[in-house]
Parts: structure tokens; sequence; C-alpha cells
């Protein structure tokens, strides 16, 4: 307060001794008629209006209405005035400065009300975007407290929950921002502004329900602001709650998804060597006179199909791995010829006498991998090939260097891919439509290669045409260690 008074003096004086240098200017330096002197004592005190405010200026519009008439208006150096004219000439001076300085006084006070409600505007909008960037209610009502005072530049901010009378915090504890004044708001329904104590409550509503209330202390904020702020917190964490829902919603469908694509997968993967198993076990059982070559045979196509069998198991296990990383690579640096032939050789029984055509230059670097996992993916994609072409189309095989990864393609020749399931061919038990049950199979053969090459750190894609056949590509990383050596 010392301050503010000190200031207020000083511009007192700073206005007195304005006056007191146009008076001694015109006196002293440059003699003019009373009009211009009039004229100049008007724009000193607009000026000093537009900076200090009416106080000031009307003070000065005194000093200035006793230094023209005792300095420039006749008979001079007395505050006596022999033309009547003149007195009408000072008393206009009066009253002009003064409704000058008020109307400059309002149109200081306007653009400074102007200011600061664009202010708190910007500040809205920063502080709605920030409510937008939490999807999850717990995190937003533990932000928007913090939120509120890095952007409205408050001492603190208390939010609480009606339903579950609890509050939410930024800044030190307030004693006036407790659980009981805030009921208070929630119960009043009505904003209220403490000045004195610079606190500021405001309900939380949605629609006509309130559903909360919050409190700042440090700053005193607009009515206004006030309640659109409060409507903002309402409605984001309406927004969240649905956003929880909408994903709980959409995960819950996903779910049943992947249910009833398993059970389908099932159904139809495992039905084939079920059926063959029992039915070879059923034989054994019933025709004990069989001779030993035919037990032989039943017997190995037990044996076959519960390989099958324990593959497919094998397979899911494997997904439920991959996707829980819990696989660990062993990566090193190898030939891409080393991972081609270690998969050719894997597939030489299901491939059987298919012709695959090599394209994979000799110069090719080295790619770091882990040999078996690395192999694995491309048996998948070999065997995707084999099973969707026709038996005497050739599967091509192509390589080549691009950037930091080698590109690998498994071309086939066979019916291809509508472009609407290109997007989901590598969805867990996914299979295409007019394949699921033609072709045996568990939909988990392209999912764990795209499993398997991402966690490589490459990538993998399609390229189909209907009618024209099929590639399947991923990338593998070269190996840039000092020792790598091209093939």
């Amino acid at each position: 307060m010392r301050e503010n008074a000190v200031s207020r003096a000083l511009q007192f004086a700073a206005a007195f001794g304005i006056v007191l240098g146009i008076t001694i200017f015109y006196r002293k330096v440059l003699p003019v008629n009373a009009t211009t002197v009039a004229l100049t004592f008007l724009l000193a005190i607009l000026a000093v209006s537009t900076v200090w405010g009416i106080a000031v200026s009307v003070f000065m519009s005194i000093v200035a209405m006793l230094a023209f008439n005792y300095y420039f208006l006749p008979p001079i150096g007395t505050l006596t005035i022999a033309d009547p004219q003149n007195w009408v000439a000072l008393f206009a001076f009066l009253v002009v400065s003064v409704l000058a300085s008020q109307l400059s006084n309002r149109a200081r006070k306007q653009s400074q009300d102007l200011s600061a409600r664009r202010r708190e505007v910007e500040r809205l909008y920063s502080f709605s975007r920030g409510l937008l960037e939490s999807g999850n209610v717990i995190q937003l009502l533990n932000r928007i407290p913090a939120q509120i005072v890095d952007t409205f530049e408050v001492g603190a901010a208390a939010l609480l929950l009606a339903d579950k009378q609890k509050i939410y915090r930024s800044g030190p504890v307030m004693p006036l921002l407790d659980l009981e004044s805030l009921k208070a708001i929630v119960a009043r329904e009505e904003p209220v502004i403490d000045v004195a104590n610079s606190i500021c409550f405001v309900p939380v509503r949605m629609g006509v329900r309130p559903i909360g209330s919050l409190g700042i202390s440090g700053t005193i904020l607009s009515r206004q602001t006030l309640e659109a702020m409060g409507t903002l917190i309402a409605v984001a964490m309406e927004r969240a709650r649905a956003v929880e829902q909408l994903g709980q919603t959409e995960a819950a469908r996903e779910g049943e998804r992947l249910r009833t694509a398993l059970l389908d997968s099932v159904t139809h993967a495992l039905r084939t060597p079920l059926t063959s198993i029992k039915a070879s076990v059923t034989n054994l059982l019933s025709n004990p006179a069989l001779s030993g070559e035919q037990r032989c045979e039943l017997l190995t196509i037990i044996n076959e199909e519960s390989d099958r069998l324990n593959r497919l198991v094998g397979e899911a296990a494997e997904m439920a791995q991959l996707d829980a990383g819990e696989v660990v690579l062993k990566l090193e640096p190898r030939p891409l010829s080393d991972v081609i032939s270690a998969a050719l050789t894997q597939t030489k029984g299901v491939l059987g006498n298919r012709r695959v055509d090599l394209r994979v230059p000799a110069e090719l670097p080295r790619v770091r991998v882990d040999l078996a996992r690395a192999r694995e993916a491309l048996v998948h994609l070999l065997e995707n090939a084999n099973q969707y072409s026709p038996v005497d189309e050739p599967i091509t095989i192509t390589a080549e260097q691009n950037g930091d990864f080698v590109i690998t393609s498994v071309a086939d020749r066979g019916a291809g891919i509508d472009d609407p399931e290109q997007n989901l061919i590598f969805e867990k038990f996914y299979r295409g439509r007019d394949q699921r049950y033609r072709v045996e199979g568990t939909g988990m053969g392209l999912p764990i290669a795209k499993a398997i090459v991402e966690a490589h750190g490459g990538t993998i894609s399609l390229t189909s045409q209907r009618g024209h056949g099929s590639v399947f590509s991923f990338t593998l990383p070269i190996d840039r260690s000092p020792a790598a050596v091209g093939i």
C-alpha cells in the first residue's frame, strides 16, 4: 500500500510538472496566443488521462485552468478575468478537459477489459485443448487442477466430485478450499466470488445437474470465465467416460470376434485330424483280423495326424508368446541365403515337386537375424503360397537391398486376394472368405510371420491382384557391424 501511495503521489507531481513545463515554454521560449496554449493543455491532459487515469487528469485540468488564467488571460499575473468572454473560454476549457479525461479514461478501461477478456478466451481455448488430450477419466481428473493452475496462473485449484466426495488438488492446500466449502457450492448451484480472500467457486454442471464443484484461490476470474470452466470440465468428463465405454465396448466386440474366429478355426482345422485319428482307432479296435501292413498304415495315419494336432497347438502357444513379447531373439549376422536354404529344407516335404524359382543376388549384405525365427517366418509364407496356388505353378523367391534393409518377397500365382481382405489377412485366425472351407488351416501362419518380422525391426506387406496371384514381402535389417561382409 505504501508503494502504491508513493507511486500515486509521483503521478500527481508529474502532472503538475507537465503543466509547469508547458507554461514556462510558452512564456519564456515561444510566445503564442491563448488558443494554442489551451489546446496544448488539452492534449497533455488527454495523454495523462490515458496513462494515469481520471483522478490525475482532473487534478491536472484544475492546475492547467489556474495556470491558463494566471499566465495567459488578461489581466496577466492575476486570477481576475476582465473580459466576460474569457470566463466563458475558461469554463469551456475546464469542462472540455474534464470530459475529455473521462472519455479517455473510459476508453482505456474498455480497452483493458477487452484485453482481459481476450486473454481469458485464449486461456479457455488452451484449457479446452488440454482437456481433450485425456481419454481416461481418472487421468483427466488428476490433470484438471494442475492445468487450471498453469493456464490461468492461479495459486491453487481444487475439484470436487459429488458422487465420490473426493477432492483433486493442485498447488498448496488452502483452508478455504476444503470439502465443506466445495460441497456447499454443489448445493448452492451458483458461482461465488470472494474478492477479499481472492477465492472463486463455481459448480460443475452436466446440463442442469451439478456433478461437482471447482474452487480457485490466488486470482479473481470473471463469472463468465468461471461458468465456462465448469461447463468445459463437465463436458470433458462426460467425453472421457464415453471414450472409456466405447473402448470397453470395442474390446468386448473384438474379443467376441476373436472367439468366433477361434471356434471357426478350431472347428475346421482340428476336425480333419481328429476324424482321421478316430476312424483309424475305430478300425483297429473293430477289426482284430487286420493284417500287419494294414495296421501299420492306420498307425502311420494316427501318428501323422497327431503331429498335425501338436503343430496346431504349438502355433497357438507361439502366437500367444509373440503377442506377449516373451520371445527373446538371438540375433547374429547371417547371409540371407542361410535363411532361404533352411526354409526350403523344412518345407521340402510340403512343397513336393513344386518348382521354386530363386532370384537372390549373390552380393547382398548380411542381415542381422535370429536364424530359427526368420526361417519360421519364411516357412509360413512358403506354405501359404503352396496352399493357395495351383500345383503346377511355381513359387518365386526374390530379394534386393533397399537402404538399411533387405527385402525378401514370396510370389505365387494363385487366385489373389480382394482389396477389402488385404487389410485383414494378417489378423489372427482370419482366412479368406472364398478359401476358408476349401483349404485347411488355422489363420495363424501369417500373423506369426508378421510378429516375427516386426520383432526383428522389419515390416511385412502384401501386394495382390485378383486372378494374378499374391506377393508377400518382408524386410530384415542389414548388419552394420564392422565385421559385416557381403555374401
